[in-house]
């Protein structure tokens, strides 16, 4: 079997998957992927950033295990300006959301506060609010319930009002285009994943 691996910034509105409603804007509007790739993980369809594709279900089973530890970073950009207190709060472990119905506490995570980055503005814009400030955030964290950077920011007091994923474990955003897709040889993977 031939594995394929490839790299998509996903842009806001789309869901990260290639089968929906009539309406629904998809990941196969982007590239002609093989029909038996999907994402490793999801972002919501108010998200955007980094998506890893694959057929390689070994892959994706190791990316995704709670073994494995791979990092995700996420910049996201807060209402309001955002204290050494609240950062404290987001990486400390001790923070409870809701998951499934139930209370969850987060693991540890990095988060730090960060400059805005120099990225392309969203479409549609984020709403602005001339009397509220925004600050950025660089969270890092190595599980990925649903939605939890939102939650989690909101129960810190700062609502989320873009997230984007610019980091899943080794792989970056880099100077990929919301809506470009990058195929990474096989090698690269085996760097990072030897079984």
């Amino acid at each position: 079997m031939i594995y394929r691996y490839f790299l998509l910034n996903k842009p806001y509105g789309y869901l990260s998957q290639f089968s929906g409603e009539k309406d629904d804007l998809l990941l196969g509007q982007f590239f002609n992927f093989p029909k038996d790739v999907y994402s490793v993980g999801r972002l919501d369809k108010d998200s955007e950033g980094l998506l890893l594709l694959t057929n390689d279900n070994r892959f994706k089973t190791k990316v995704l295990s709670k073994e494995s530890k791979w990092e995700k970073e996420y910049w996201v950009q807060v209402e309001n300006g955002i204290n050494q207190e609240a950062i404290r709060l987001l990486e400390s472990g001790t923070m409870e959301i809701e998951h499934k119905g139930s209370r969850v506490r987060v693991s540890k995570g990095k988060c730090q506060i960060m400059s805005p980055p120099e990225i392309n503005e969203r479409v549609p814009p984020i709403r602005y609010r001339k009397s509220i400030p925004t600050s950025w955030i660089s969270l890092t964290l190595t599980e990925g319930k649903n939605r939890q950077v939102r939650k989690m920011t909101a129960k810190a007091g700062y609502p989320t009002l873009r997230l984007i994923r610019f980091r899943i474990g080794p792989f970056t955003l880099n100077n990929l285009q919301p809506g470009e897709v990058i195929e990474l040889e096989e090698r690269v993977i085996r760097k990072y994943f030897n079984n």
